[in-house]
């Protein structure tokens, strides 16, 4: 019993405990190796400790570099201070003012349903429309917004399918009955039942049949297809989610310390990345119709059901009602959709891999992909929401409402407002992302990643590709139980180092590294999306892991495929560039390997 009670109480203060222990644990790598790599190691292994275990939140522990390398004589204050700050932060920046913009506007609400609108409303297909509507808009906006955006128009629609059966079990059973009324339809009983709660009971008493079976199944593939749809568009550009970010601004960090450009690019990113989310999305969704929807032919569910008929109706007049409760498109939705789409095209168009871009216009690195962000993120505060009526465009106001008089003489508010921005701006992840900027800092001016690269030229005879795959399961489990930001963040100096110290493209182990931590399809936990869609609870942690696990099976086996391939021909990993050449050994041709 004390026993007991004392485990108790030590899981309890669990995060007081490796907060004050950690630190003191490690004290003898520093101490039995005096020199700034033993120094920097230290801090690299505690902020693993704190970011793993969460014991402080990630935002926090990325701060640490700021006064622990220049207290441990590893790096000055105002050159690791620097890394918190550059131009993958701004080009982060510019990109969600935009998102916040949308999503402020309700933009990515048509966007969505729009979608739904054209795809049909079978149930495969309605599983398909939520996950492009979910995946497009992640590739712009917060996953954990769209998700949080999705989930209810899934309820909406699951709460339609649910009444048409009900229906069509009570006709069933008047007609047994031989007590079937003249009228044509039976009326629907208003229902006081809140739409989650009403999906969450059984359509009747005792054993489930096979009906609710079917209505569980696809119950629990509505909600991952939207979870899934998020992490999968989230690699699809490259402000899509904090890793990208992550390997952008620590590969310029890496080529531009030997005096080279980093081939990493907005559009880069989108000829590598766009592809692989299409392919992992249509892979995802073929799954979910094995698991969940179990349809025995392609084409059973073009059958002439008069249920199925009256389902898609109700499906169909669910999602027509939402969008037109939106209204028509409003002057400030335009302009952010232009706007939008601007800062879209600019983006791709700087720079088109060697053929051209308005990039060349500028001298050589005199604009970057921050550049159109940041100009297209003060436009948001400079343009109005509305039309000013003044001058010519002033209506006569025997002509107006007393409602359109009091909006004519409101102020005018821009597209976006600081106010709007403070609430909504995820800030913490900027201090993240700037956290392994400056831990990478720290390991570069310390000697660490050199001595990194020495002890991993062991691993020069082994098959690139087959420590790829390694690398790729690893990372891809790990992102499981861990940030994916700051899993990227701790795996990228590694990777870089183990390249460099193999004689491989860095690019070649950091990519694919990047791309697999947003493989996180199996727990809760994983990331928001998932946590988002587990709170509504129409599945269980079994249900995510059971559909989960294969999933991140067969998503690296695609990554590797979409490397060889189409990403091999963008950045040529199998040339290692001059610059690496110089403190390593002789180049392996992994392409031919």
């Amino acid at each position: 019993m004390a026993m007991s009670k004392t485990l108790k109480d030590l899981w309890r203060i669990r995060t007081l405990l490796i907060l004050f222990l950690t630190p003191i644990l490690l004290l003898p790598l520093p101490l039995l190796i005096p020199t700034k790599e033993g120094r920097c190691a230290y801090v690299v292994v505690l902020m693993a400790v704190f970011w793993i275990s969460e014991s402080l939140p990630i935002s926090v522990t990325a701060l640490l570099p700021v006064f622990m390398f220049p207290l441990l004589n590893v790096v000055e204050a105002k050159v690791i201070s620097k890394a918190y700050m550059n131009d993958t932060i701004m080009v982060f920046l510019g990109g969600l003012c935009m998102a916040v913009a949308i999503e402020h506007w309700n933009i990515h609400r048509r966007i969505a349903l729009r979608i739904l609108m054209l795809v049909g409303s079978e149930p495969r297909w309605l599983m398909l429309g939520l996950m492009i509507a979910t995946w497009f808009l992640s590739m712009w906006i917060s996953n954990t917004a769209t998700t949080a955006m999705m989930i209810p128009i899934a309820n909406a629609i699951l709460l339609q399918l649910k009444d048409t059966r009900d229906l069509s079990n009570d006709q069933g059973a008047i007609e047994m009955n031989g007590k079937e009324s003249n009228n044509d339809k039976i009326p629907e009983k208003e229902d006081p039942e809140p739409a989650v709660d009403k999906l969450q009971s059984k359509l009747s008493d005792g054993p489930e049949t096979p009906e609710e079976a079917e209505f569980t199944r696809l119950k629990k593939g509505l909600s991952l297809c939207i979870a899934y749809g998020a992490n999968s568009g989230g690699i699809a550009s490259l402000t899509g989610t904090g890793p990208n970010l992550v390997l952008k601004g620590q590969t310029d960090e890496l080529y531009s310390s030997r005096g080279i450009e980093s081939p990493v690019n907005f559009a880069s990113w989108m000829a590598y990345g766009f592809p692989l989310s299409v392919v992992v999305l249509i892979v995802c969704w073929g799954w979910l119709n094995i698991l969940y929807l179990r349809c025995k032919g392609f084409c059973s569910c073009l059958k002439d059901d008069p249920i199925r008929k009256l389902q898609a109706e109700k499906v169909k007049n669910v999602i027509l009602t939402e969008y037109k409760k939106l209204g028509s498109i409003t002057y400030a939705q335009a302009n952010v959709m232009v706007l939008f789409l601007l800062l879209v095209i600019f983006w791709i168009s700087r720079d088109l891999g060697g053929v051209g871009g308005w990039g060349d216009l500028f001298e050589d690195n005199l604009v970057k992909d921050s550049t159109p962000a940041v100009l297209m993120a003060v436009l948001l505060f400079v343009l109005p929401s509305k039309l000013p009526r003044v001058f010519c465009l002033r209506t006569n106001s025997y002509e107006m409402t007393e409602e359109e008089k009091a909006e004519a003489e409101a102020p005018i508010t821009p597209l976006l407002t600081w106010k709007v921005l403070h609430e909504k701006m995820p800030w913490a992840l900027f201090l993240l992302l700037g956290g392994g900027y400056a831990l990478a800092k720290g390991c570069e001016e310390s000697g660490l990643s050199y001595w990194i690269g020495i002890q991993l030229q062991v691993l020069k005879d082994l098959n690139p590709w087959l420590l790829l795959l390694i690398i790729c399961y690893v990372c891809a489990a790990a992102t499981e139980v861990t940030s994916n930001t700051a899993t990227a963040t701790l795996v990228m100096p590694i990777l870089s180092n183990l390249a460099i110290g193999t004689g491989v493209n860095p690019l070649f182990y950091m990519f694919p590294a990047a791309l697999s931590v947003s493989f996180a399809y199996m727990l809760p936990a994983a990331t928001p999306p998932n946590a988002i869609v587990f709170g509504y609870g129409h599945i269980k942690v079994s249900d995510m892991a059971s559909a989960g696990i294969m999933m991140n099976i067969l998503a690296v086996p695609l990554l590797l495929m979409a490397t060889a391939t189409w990403g091999d021909a963008i950045f040529h990993f199998g040339v290692v560039p001059e610059a690496f050449r110089l403190n390593s050994t002789l180049p392996v041709n992994i392409t031919s390997s």
